[in-house]
């Protein structure tokens, strides 16, 4: 397996230590949402209380397994932050707060279902303050994205070729104002429903989007993932057209950002995603 700076050395075995070395912490935390999989898993299945027609396990389980691909992801980009920037301490201070902020997420979802309870969209008095205080957690938690696409984008040293990088940190960079965005619309309406039955039970296999209305989940996924598909669009046009050309990215990240506008109107339009499936 070859790094992705693409030097030609010699493939080594692949190591935890080497994935994610230089951000420890994060990458911690990722590990430890993935082994919190199990339990929560195990309790959805002994456990039958429901909450949009689904289990009250079910959002956990989505949380966990988006934190951790979020957290281990920027723990792998760690990499190509400037030299020595895991040692200052503005870095440690802000990363230390994004874990936490992302540790409270997760009890508060675990807290919610064991309550039997809607961990978003609660409008008790207590699930109101709750939920808007998620929400500034949210944007803490996303706001390392952005970071990590201005520390990455000012390190001339990264060793990446040009449309890699380019890619990287616009992905990163993109996380932030799209998921404000939509998220923020998404917590404005009294669900992510728009028309349709408020229901999850017959949502979309495996995202479970709403077939018969519009679903502001779609935007608010297409938008958190924008630092997992440029890259791979990045590693594509790396591969086709060579390390200098950044036509190709560029159009993909233009394509990509009309993905999510489009995702994003056809919710409001009370229009599924793919609705032909079903």
């Amino acid at each position: 397996m070859t790094t992705l700076a693409l030097d030609h050395a010699p493939a080594r075995p692949v190591s935890m230590k080497r994935l994610f070395g230089p951000e420890r912490g994060l990458a911690a935390l990722g590990l430890l949402l993935l082994a919190l999989l199990l339990p929560t898993l195990f309790a959805g299945i002994v456990d039958g209380r429901m909450t949009n027609d689904v289990s009250v396990w079910s959002k956990p389980v989505k949380f966990q397994f988006a934190l951790a691909v979020y957290v281990l992801t920027l723990a792998f980009f760690a990499r190509w932050l400037p030299a020595g920037t895991q040692d200052k301490s503005w870095y440690r201070i802000y990363i230390g707060a994004v874990i936490g902020a992302i540790i409270l997420e997760t009890v508060w979802l675990m807290g919610a279902a064991v309550n039997g309870v809607p961990a978003h969209f609660n409008r008790t008095p207590v699930g109101e303050a709750i939920y808007m205080a998620m929400g500034g957690f949210a944007v803490l938690l996303t706001s390392a994205s952005a970071v990590y696409a201005w520390q990455i984008g000012r390190n001339r040293d990264t060793g990446l070729p040009p449309v890699l990088k380019e890619s990287i940190v616009v992905g990163l960079a993109l996380v932030l104002p799209l998921t404000v965005i939509t998220a923020g619309t998404m917590s404005s309406f009294d669900g992510h429903w728009v028309g349709g039955v408020r229901s999850d039970a017959a949502g979309l296999a495996i995202f479970g989007w709403a077939r018969d209305g519009g679903d502001l989940r779609v935007a608010h996924f297409f938008s958190t993932h924008a630092m997992h598909f440029l890259p791979a669009a990045g590693l594509v046009s790396l591969a086709v057209f060579g390390r200098d050309e950044r036509r190709p990215i560029r159009v993909a990240i233009v394509l990509f950002v009309a993905l999510v506008a489009f995702t994003f109107v056809q919710a409001l339009s009370g229009r599924p995603f793919l609705a032909f499936i079903g």
